[in-house]
């Protein structure tokens, strides 16, 4: 692995140079904006690196910051603020108390405590680790949820192997699958769940200053829906295609058995789940609802200016009241510096490149100009042109990473919809869910690698799945879309809203 390493970086580091230099010399979309060509050059060269990984994803996030002033896209001062904003401050809440989850082991209780609940029969032992992955992969990354009901579903896989019996192997794909495939899609159900979600709240506000803010509820209001229907197909076809009938017998002593040496909650773990509860209520309670013709007013509209106060205030706020309970097991507080440290502040760098990269493309024009180029669905019904950016970027997504991928290409479609006349909600929206429903293939998202890298599942196995779910993903986003869009984010299939012409 580590010579492939190697060899990637020999090959794909001199490769990205050689495409930046031949782009930035030799194309000038339009020679009245040069500045056009030049980020065009900056875009190739960073989505090769992130699709390669040819130099860390977070080195490569930094590259406009050098870039962008020396070839004249953007000032440095304009650039630098994009990486650190209220958006990234929502992610990094979120990161600490997702930390402070796993420092005392809440989230294993949580999980033990669901699948225990739910059942011993292989079908429905299936659905409570899926129930349990879908649940915490909104609050904690999904990548964590799924090292996490990982191991725990490969103690219960090898106690079942010394008793045998028909069908044990596909319980055990269907199980592995299905710890993934709920991590991903539970991830969209929240503002924080994945990525991309954060990508898309900030990149909006980017490209259209004057667009409504996403906030936590607005999109828990549309995306935990649309989640709960993913995974409850995810697990009817999981039961159809997979699993089918077994004959052998689920013993659970040995996961009731690590449940009960966790012992009862400890302080901290109640601190905790306490702390997170108030976390999820003030991010639903922030933000005034409408409803018809009435106003919910939330809690913000008690200060004097309530716009000053955001998702990123309310998860650093909430997060800081961790450092101020002491510990009762151990020296401390209950979230110590230390677990903060471990955080992954890569992913926090990852998400600024992603920014800064979308205000360079909004700056130069490139967005514009590729959104003209890319005008081909104009004239065509709207569940055709929500339809194929689903299937554009599920599919896209097996093979770059999701997060790389609504970086790049979110700016674009924001552009695309004004050449086409339509809402950017109606097509960034399902752009961004659909870039966290690829199920194909191992590289496709971290769940999906995590669950091949057990060793237990061959390629096949996910990718004959995986295409029903990328197209019934992508069939059931887009009718979701054209049903609640316009309760939740307003849209009107037939105008174009005012914010997105300012």
């Amino acid at each position: 692995m580590r010579f492939l390493e190697m060899l990637s970086r020999k090959i794909f580091i001199p490769s990205g140079l050689v495409i930046f230099v031949l782009i930035l010399v030799g194309t000038d979309p339009d020679p009245s904006r040069p500045e056009i060509g030049r980020t065009l050059a900056v875009g190739a060269l960073m989505a090769l690196y992130w699709i390669t990984e040819a130099i860390p994803l977070a080195a490569t996030a930094f590259l406009p910051i050098l870039l962008f002033p020396v070839l004249g896209i953007m000032k440095g001062r304009d650039v630098a603020p994009l990486y650190f904003n209220h958006i990234v401050l929502l992610l990094m809440g979120g990161f600490i108390i997702a930390g402070a989850m796993q420092r005392w082991n809440l989230h294993k209780r949580i999980a033990l405590k669901i699948i225990l609940s739910i059942g011993k029969s292989p079908s429905r032992l299936i659905l409570g680790f899926m129930a349990g992955s879908w649940l915490l992969s909104m609050w904690v990354s999904n990548t964590a949820t799924t090292m996490m009901m990982t191991p725990i579903a490969i103690a219960l896989i090898l106690k079942l192997e010394e008793n045998g019996g028909e069908g044990l192997r596909r319980f055990e794909i269907a199980l592995l699958l299905g710890i993934a495939y709920a991590a991903s899609v539970g991830g969209t159900a929240t503002l924080i769940g994945t990525t991309p979600n954060l990508v898309l709240a900030e990149i909006l506000l980017v490209i259209f200053p004057n667009a409504p803010e996403i906030t936590f509820l607005k999109w828990f209001a549309f995306s935990l829906p649309l989640s709960f229907i993913l995974v409850t197909v995810i697990y009817l076809v999981l039961m159809l295609l997979i699993l089918r009938r077994g004959t052998f017998e689920i013993e659970t002593s040995h996961l009731e058995a690590e449940y009960r040496a966790m012992g009862k909650p400890s302080y901290e773990e109640k601190v905790v789940l306490v702390i997170f509860a108030l976390f999820a209520l003030l991010l639903m309670t922030r933000a005034d609802v409408k409803i018809g013709e009435r106003v919910i007013h939330g809690w913000a509209s008690l200060f004097q200016d309530p716009s000053f106060i955001d998702d990123g205030t309310v998860a650093i706020g909430v997060a800081l009241l961790l450092f101020f309970f002491p510990a009762r097991s151990k020296a401390g507080f209950v979230l110590d510096w230390g677990t903060v440290r471990n955080l992954p502040w890569d992913i926090v760098v990852l998400i600024g490149g992603g920014f800064a990269l979308a205000g360079g493309f909004h700056d130069s024009g490139l967005s514009a100009y590729l959104g003209g180029k890319l005008a081909v669905l104009h004239g065509f019904p709207p569940i055709v042109m929500v339809l194929s950016i689903c299937l554009l970027i599920t599919f896209l997504t097996e093979i770059t990473s999701n997060t790389a991928t609504t970086q790049v290409v979110l700016p674009i479609i924001g552009s695309l919809s004004i050449a086409l006349g339509v809402n950017p909600l109606l097509l960034m929206v399902p752009a961004t869910i659909s870039a966290s429903c690829a199920f194909m293939l191992p590289v496709a998202t971290p769940p999906n690698a995590i669950i091949f890298g057990t060793h237990r599942l061959r390629a096949t196995d996910m990718a004959r799945v995986g295409i029903y779910l990328n197209i019934i993903g992508a069939v059931v986003i887009t009718l979701l879309l054209l049903i609640l869009g316009k309760i939740v984010y307003g849209i009107d299939l037939g105008m174009m809203p005012d914010w997105a012409g300012k």
